[in-house]
């Protein structure tokens, strides 16, 4: 049987419709293994740090914004007219945008390299990480410099040459999530509020490979539990149900 219909198949009937995660697709499953991380990759780690990391500071005010997003907001040819189809940013100390180089805009699944901006609203200031060199520097200005129309204030770009470097052409994605999971945990959540935060990377090294079994270990463990759901849901008994004459 192909990989695509084993494994979609597999996670898809297993997982309770009820679950709070996004659907993950046999294509999404293979590039995680050992391929370019897919915007449905990334997405699903965003929504994993929402439900498992963020709801533990109740005070924090910080949006993971998804990739789609991220594309609309730098494809859109009307910067101010597209606020509508982004989350309320009233309030927002943080921002996560996880950049795709595609410049097609018929083709949000498009590109061939991803990069991380965090933009801290409080101080004006937009942070890119990118783990080959500067290929992501003109896309991430660019977003940067959109985001800020959007918020109606200037956004200070600073590109972060300490940021890790990958060593290979696929694990730009990983980088990306295991890079958002450290600033969002180690620089933000836990910083205290008086004390000024560094946005250096410098000495942080990234384990790629262990990063993407992380995320599949995640994943599997999600697919058990939808398993569990559904095999104690009385709605999903095997037996005949009774008929009515």
């Amino acid at each position: 049987m192909p990989f695509r219909q084993r494994v979609a198949r597999h996670f898809g009937d297993t997982l309770s419709p009820s679950t709070p995660y996004l659907s993950l697709t046999g294509d999404d499953i293979k590039s995680l293994r050992q391929d370019w991380l897919t915007d449905n990759n990334i997405a699903f780690w965003e929504e994993w740090l929402e439900r498992e990391v963020l709801p533990k500071y109740p005070e924090a005010r910080i949006i993971l914004l998804r990739p789609s997003m991220t594309f609309l907001l730098m494809q859109s040819l009307d910067v101010k007219g597209i606020g509508s189809a982004l989350p309320n940013f009233t309030k927002v100390t943080h921002i996560f945008l996880p950049v795709n180089d595609s410049r097609d805009r018929e083709r949000a699944d498009g590109g061939s390299h991803w990069s991380l901006l965090l933009v801290s609203v409080i101080d004006g200031v937009a942070f890119h990480y990118d783990s080959l060199g500067g290929a992501n520097f003109f896309e991430a200005q660019k977003c940067a410099d959109r985001l800020g129309k959007v918020l109606g204030m200037p956004l200070r770009f600073h590109q972060m040459e300490d940021c890790p470097q990958q060593e290979n052409s696929s694990d730009c994605g990983v980088f990306v999530c295991i890079l958002m999971r450290h600033l969002l945990i180690k620089r933000l959540l836990n910083a205290n509020a008086n004390e000024k935060v560094s946005m250096s990377m410098a000495n942080k090294m990234i384990d790629s490979h262990g990063g993407r079994k992380e995320m599949l270990k995640i994943i599997e463990s999600l697919r058990k539990e939808g398993e569990r759901r559904r095999s104690a849901s009385p709605f999903t008994s095997s037996h005949t149900p009774p008929r009515i004459e």
